[in-house]
């Protein structure tokens, strides 16, 4: 009897859908997604004009309901709880959608180019272990397919996936670190959105008129060179592989790019700030932004690659962003370093921290002021307890320079987590900068075991 009843309700399902099909949801909203828990969750989609759409679910005895509008759009507010187990929501108008194997939990959309984007497959430290280990059924993915537009697009491809050998395997590793640490620490299910495209500056990932409005992000733009592997005008990726998942609730989002950038490196903070904002503005809401400073990197001659390091380090003047090191983990002849696990590790440190309020070794140490004393300048850190240099790396990387801006190698004493400077060769001293090199590998770290931020400064 149970099978007989069984067949007829998915009979009339097949026929409802046949005849009408007229609800339908972004791909976004599918079986095994994971929805924000604790919020007021917007869920969207197209019904005929008029049309009156009600949604139910397992974890609520409330129903909702809306007319789709003129447009044939539709949206609706679900109240989420704590829940763990699966849930069930329906959604009828003319035809019924069951969304079946629903967690409530954590939802982070992670972002950026290649070292966000790279895989297990692609190869990581540690890979056959970290597959094997991989099946997770709290832990699910959402990949979004490499897509441009030349406006911003109401739809994408993707699909929802629980964790296992075979996801994980092609999955973003920085993330998968960084969500199967949250499963653990915090015994709720996590939801992971990649939208990421390898080889892509920061101008293709932000609305396009954030750009056009500003002359400065506009000369800026102007200078990212043609790159065989992916597109540079504003705006292009945004449109697809963004602006299609808004306003889907998010707890916050993970970023790790920068190295596409060297070419406009020195508006780099005008940009990666407007991004986070524009972001921010779109889903109308100070989502907690945290992002990986990367890694050192032969890029040629200057300092391209350093001055994107610093400019990250003054994007941290925004609320609610937050920053990971790399530069102990990275490679310097590997634009792509394959340790991706500490990576992920030190952003799922810094969610616990700021978000879920776990305290965990998340902050860096960074510079914070500069006092002179008598003949030696004082440089003062955040996050500086158990200030030490690396044994194995002893040589100064602290230069000083005066009004001429010629730097000059500055001795180094390091007492009650101050650094003390010094050098001969400057009388009045104006600027200081740390490990100031495209290849540069930081040597400075604090009680965390979290090295120092490269950075230059002006002397106040």
């Amino acid at each position: 009897m149970k099978f007989i009843k069984t067949s007829i309700f998915f009979l009339i399902l097949t026929l409802s859908n046949t005849c009408f099909s007229n609800v339908s949801l972004p791909a976004v909203f599918s079986d095994n997604m994971v929805l924000q828990r604790n919020a007021d969750v917007k869920i969207w989609g197209w019904a005929q004009p008029g049309e009156v759409v009600k949604i139910n679910t397992t974890w609520s005895e409330e129903e909702v309901s809306t007319k789709a509008g003129r447009n044939g759009t539709w949206e609706l507010i679900l109240q989420t709880p704590d829940v763990r187990d699966p849930q069930e929501i329906g959604i009828k108008g003319y035809n019924t959608i069951l969304l079946k194997n629903v967690l409530l939990g954590e939802v982070w959309l992670v972002s950026g180019q290649s070292n966000m984007e790279w895989s297990a497959a692609a190869g990581i430290d540690n890979a056959v272990e970290a597959i094997a280990e991989a099946k997770n059924p709290n832990l699910r993915f959402f990949s979004v397919a490499h897509r441009t537009a030349g406006a911003p697009q109401q739809d994408l491809d993707g699909e929802w996936v629980s964790s296992t050998s075979q996801t994980m395997e092609h999955f973003s590793a920085v993330a998968y670190f960084f969500g199967k640490k949250l499963t653990e620490e915090l015994g709720v299910p996590v939801g992971l959105i990649n939208s990421s495209w390898g080889g892509t500056p920061a101008e293709v990932w932000m609305p396009a008129e954030t750009i056009a409005t500003d002359p400065i992000l506009s000369k800026a733009a102007a200078l990212l060179p043609e790159e065989e592997w992916g597109p540079k005008e504003p705006g292009i990726i945004y449109n697809a592989m963004i602006a299609p998942l808004i306003p889907f609730e998010l707890a916050g989002v993970l970023w790790y790019q920068g190295e596409s950038n060297t070419a406009n490196a020195k508006y780099y903070e005008s940009i990666f700030s407007s991004l986070i904002k524009s972001w921010r503005q779109k889903w109308d809401k100070e989502l907690p932004f945290y992002y990986a400073q990367i890694a050192p990197y032969n890029y040629g001659e200057g300092f391209s690659g350093v001055e994107i390091r610093d400019a990250q380090r003054r994007v941290l003047e925004l609320s609610k962003t937050g920053m990971v090191m790399t530069s102990d983990i990275g490679n310097i002849k590997d634009i792509h370093p394959r340790n991706k696990k500490d990576v992920g590790l030190r952003f799922a440190n810094l969610a616990l921290t700021e978000v879920y309020e776990i305290e965990k070794p998340a902050y860096a140490p960074v510079p914070d002021r500069i006092e002179q004393k008598n003949k030696e300048l004082w440089v003062y850190f955040k996050n500086s307890e158990g200030l030490k240099i690396d044994k194995e790396n002893k040589d100064s990387q602290f230069e000083i320079a005066g009004e001429n801006g010629i730097f000059h190698p500055a001795k180094v004493k390091l007492k009650n987590d101050v650094v003390r400077l010094g050098s001969k060769g400057v009388k009045n001293p104006k600027y200081v900068r740390f490990s100031w090199g495209n290849t540069s590998t930081s040597n400075l770290f604090n009680k965390a075991g979290l090295p120092a931020s490269s950075f230059l400064v002006k002397i106040e």
